[in-house]
């Protein structure tokens, strides 16, 4: 089944930004739809960004112009840019698909390892 990695948190001060990425390897069917969640101590975990194969997008309200969800298909990856940062921004963001197996007719979900963003004041 599909695997998902992503990379690129750190530390930044509110107002910069932060690039996201996410590399999807070894699908075996089809991924048509990959979103960026988000968890931060004590909260539950949100979507924040959605992106359809389609190349429709959907965005938490509290990041709409300010964050872009991008997909390059033929590469396995997917990217959140995050611009003017908010210390509420802080959190672990997760990569997240659900890979659908056509001969087994089977939805599979898969989900990276998350990586640490944190934005100071």
């Amino acid at each position: 089944q599909v695997r998902l990695m992503e990379w690129g948190g750190g530390l930044v001060q509110a107002g910069e930004s932060l690039s996201l990425s996410c590399l999807a390897s070894g699908a075996i069917g089809d991924i048509d739809e990959m979103r960026w969640y988000r968890q931060a101590p004590g909260k539950n975990r949100e979507m924040v960004a959605r992106i359809h194969v389609s190349g429709s997008t959907d965005y938490l309200d509290a990041v709409k112009g300010r964050f872009t969800i991008a997909r390059e298909k033929a590469k396995n990856m997917l990217y959140l840019q995050m611009n003017n940062l908010k210390p509420e921004d802080t959190a672990t963001y997760y990569c997240n698909a659900d890979e659908y197996i056509h001969f087994r007719r089977e939805t599979r979900v898969a989900w990276g390892q998350g990586t640490q963003v944190t934005v100071s004041s």
